[in-house]
């Protein structure tokens, strides 16, 4: 049995209902479109009372289940204005489910800015939030943790999310209480500053019931094993996400000066700086982390912490998506600049992708020239500090792209494109035209797949399965890092799920998880006026060939669509 809470934060009535078995297991993803769906908000101001935000946590959370803690977040997005589930790691999900908490929905908005508090107890309390306002991340958790202690776990509005900044994520501690792990993109930072919610202090207790513990922990040990004998997990654990760069610069598709070229650096004249294997030998060196866990019992550990010449830490993570879109999309070349741009985002709780997106935009526009860090911190200081200008930026790559009239706008659905260009990496582009969540590679990512010669058929065939195994991650708390064992051994995920919790769930259950999930999404995009039109990828990438590469897009989302709904029928 498991806990879940309705926080009405006008009134501040809790209703909370006990969830048992499958009811706990549709969770994430699932649980937050099927929820918005019923409720009716497709077309409900995002930024309103209306529009709840709603955290869900996985079958697994609180348990040592490697990387089967995240959090998932979910709103009417105020960005793309159409479904929006961000999930994140660290340990926020791991808390909720030693509390015993399946998670919780916040209704309304509050008077006064507030800090949620959620003890062992099983206590839910509300705090003023005043002298917290304004503050960054770093500061505000290191004030609760001076009230609270460390035995504690946090969801963090930053100053960004405080004034509705469409940049703003929502951000957690991770095993070392640092408040670098976020659930970021979409907005949904905003909506948590529309609802006046500063903090939720989620305290760490113990591992929640489970219906067959033992086996759970047989599963838990099994699991270890078959990511330790798995050559992808040894290649996260010594090089992270950031290994991710040196392919796509290699292959042609990675964003370089708001996606204009697709490699960085001819790594046959000189080192490619932002790669994975460069950023590793030169962390090492330097007496940085690189093999770093950012939630409770994961062994992939994919995440860093980047160290400067000195030793000092500059940041917690340095990763793939932030050196595609932050680094070498805005011109940079250097690690220790990209490090501690990072590491100013992080402090205000705002999405790498998204802030990366809208700073070529407006280098684009000539505001700046690509590869000036002095003038990607002064667009960070004015989005700090909330000016007429920061206000503008942090509405996103979309809006900064009509403010300033500029052509070449790297979007689909008012959402930055993540770290791959559409015109090489084909798949993934795909998805991320498909998909509700607007251009979100997560929601079903094929780096490597081999599109040469294939037709839309069997790339749309390709992107609608890993769309499917995606969604079914996400709905369990699982991070995707682990799909090379988790999508090849369903059978045994389903059986600890159902050891976990009393079910009598079939291996066909995974996929139909994943299946049920996106015709969710799709159907509330719908009925908030979503079209065809709004899966077409920007002129450019049709009209540009790529260089080095020199290939354009091929699909148009006619196309795409259509070749999914036959496929489909």
């Amino acid at each position: 049995m498991r806990l879940y809470h309705e926080i009405n934060l006008n009134s501040r009535h809790i209703e909370s209902r006990e969830l048992h078995g499958e009811d706990i297991v549709k969770a994430g993803r699932h649980f937050i479109a099927r929820s918005l769906l019923d409720a009716g908000v497709a077309t409900v101001d995002p930024l309103s009372a209306d529009n709840p935000l709603i955290f869900s946590a996985g079958p697994f959370a609180g348990t040592n289940f490697s990387n089967a803690n995240r959090i998932s977040v979910g709103c009417k997005s105020p960005l793309t204005g159409g479904i929006k589930e961000a999930n994140g790691g660290g340990t926020f999900g791991f808390a909720l489910g030693q509390l015993g908490f399946a998670g919780f929905t916040l209704h309304g908005v509050s008077d006064e800015w507030v800090i949620i508090r959620m003890t062992k107890d099983g206590d839910i309390t509300f705090e003023p939030a005043d002298e917290f306002m304004g503050m960054g991340n770093n500061e505000t958790a290191a004030l609760l943790h001076e009230r609270y202690g460390k035995k504690i776990s946090l969801a963090l509005c930053g100053p960004v999310g405080e004034y509705q900044g469409l940049l703003a994520g929502i951000s957690f501690s991770d095993v070392d209480l640092r408040p670098s792990r976020l659930a970021a993109r979409g907005g949904v930072g905003a909506v948590m500053g529309a609802k006046k919610v500063k903090a939720i202090v989620c305290d760490l207790n113990r591992m929640p019931a489970l219906h067959d513990r033992k086996k759970v922990m047989g599963a838990v040990k099994s699991y270890k094993k078959m990511l330790d004998e798995e050559p992808a997990i040894k290649a996260f654990q010594d090089t992270g996400t950031a290994m991710v760069a040196d392919f796509t610069n290699h292959v042609g598709g990675l964003p370089v000066r708001n996606f204009g070229i697709g490699r960085s650096v001819d790594t046959d004249v000189e080192p490619f700086k932002l790669g994975g294997d460069f950023l590793r030998e030169q962390n090492l060196e330097r007496g940085g982390i690189q093999t770093h866990a950012c939630m409770p019992g994961c062994i992939i550990q994919c995440s860093n912490v980047y160290a400067d010449a000195d030793g000092n830490e500059v940041v917690s993570p340095v990763e793939y998506e932030t050196i595609g879109l932050l680094g070498t999309n805005c011109g940079l070349s250097e690690p220790d600049d990209l490090a501690q741009l990072n590491a100013i985002a992080n402090d205000l709780g705002i999405d790498t992708i998204e802030l990366g997106g809208m700073i070529g935009v407006l280098m684009e526009a000539g505001k700046g020239e690509f590869g000036d860090v002095a003038f990607m911190e002064s667009v960070l200081d004015d989005i700090r500090n909330g000016t007429a200008a920061g206000k503008i930026y942090a509405q996103g790559t979309a809006a900064v792209g009509e403010h300033f009239g500029v052509e070449r706008v790297p979007v689909i659905k008012r959402q930055a494109i993540s770290a791959y260009d559409p015109r090489v990496i084909e798949v993934t582009g795909i998805t991320m035209m498909m998909t509700a969540q607007g251009a979100d590679h997560t929601a079903g990512n094929l780096p490597t797949f081999d599109c040469k010669g294939k037709n839309a058929d069997e790339l749309v065939a390709a992107s609608i399965e890993i769309q499917e195994l995606s969604a079914s991650a996400d709905s369990l708390g699982l991070c995707i890092f682990g799909r090379s064992v988790t999508n090849t051994h369903v059978d045994f995920m389903v059986q600890a799920i159902n050891d976990a919790h009393g079910v009598t769930l079939s291996a066909e259950w995974f996929q139909t998880l994943g299946r049920e999930t996106l015709a969710y999404e799709a159907a509330f995009n719908e009925a908030a006026g979503f079209t065809e039109a709004d899966d077409e990828l920007p002129s450019f990438f049709y009209d540009e060939a790529l260089p080095p590469s020199g290939k354009k897009a091929r699909f148009h989302s006619t196309e795409i669509n259509e070749t999914a709904r036959n496929r489909r029928q």
